[in-house]
């Protein structure tokens, strides 16, 4: 999804209740909602593969409104802020050039095809217009049943790393130990 529908995502309003869709029908451009996408095909259902489902629900936890992705204060993130205070800092390190948020549908695209998604759902899931007649005869977008067991077939289209093991506290021991348990 483009960044300012993900931007624009509430929890009561855009996301289902098993979390495994997401309902795109509005974005955060500038810090401001709009009630409107980029285009008309940009209103649509985007179906989350089970483990991104399941990570959603953890970083939801007990919340139960207000935007999905926020800042400090409660409002939208703006894009700006993202790319220069996170994904920029993130990629230097590893050798990556600075890129937008762009790239990410360009990785999803690429990875959905590798994966041989039918491309009338690579297009829907986009938000991207039906290319011939024949697409507008499919009625794949309708079949939720179909399109999440797509979503969970070409999956996320790389390893999540593994979850962080719980913390423990760090038990003293040695001849310090007697001054930190009095």
């Amino acid at each position: 999804m483009r960044c300012a529908e993900a931007f624009g995502l509430e929890i009561d309003k855009h996301i289902s209740d098993d979390f495994s869709t997401l309902h795109i029908r509005e974005k955060v451009w500038s810090g401001h909602v709009q009630l409107f996408l980029k285009t008309g095909n940009g209103l649509r259902d985007f179906d989350l593969d089970p483990s991104i489902a399941a990570m959603l629900n953890r970083f939801i936890g007990k919340r139960t409104s207000g935007f999905l992705f926020h800042a400090k204060n409660g409002f939208p993130l703006l894009q700006s802020n993202v790319l220069r205070l996170s994904l920029h800092p993130l990629l230097e390190p590893v050798g990556r050039p600075k890129s937008g948020a762009h790239a990410f549908r360009e990785f999803r695209a690429t990875s959905l095809r590798k994966q041989r998604a039918p491309e009338d759902l690579i297009r829907f899931w986009l938000g991207h217009a039906n290319k011939t007649v024949t697409d507008l005869y499919s009625k794949l977008k309708e079949d939720v049943t179909f399109r999440k067991k797509v979503a969970e077939q070409v999956g996320i289209g790389f390893e999540l790393p593994a979850e962080k093991p719980e913390s423990h506290p760090i038990v003293p021991t040695g001849r310090f130990c007697h001054t930190l348990r009095k």
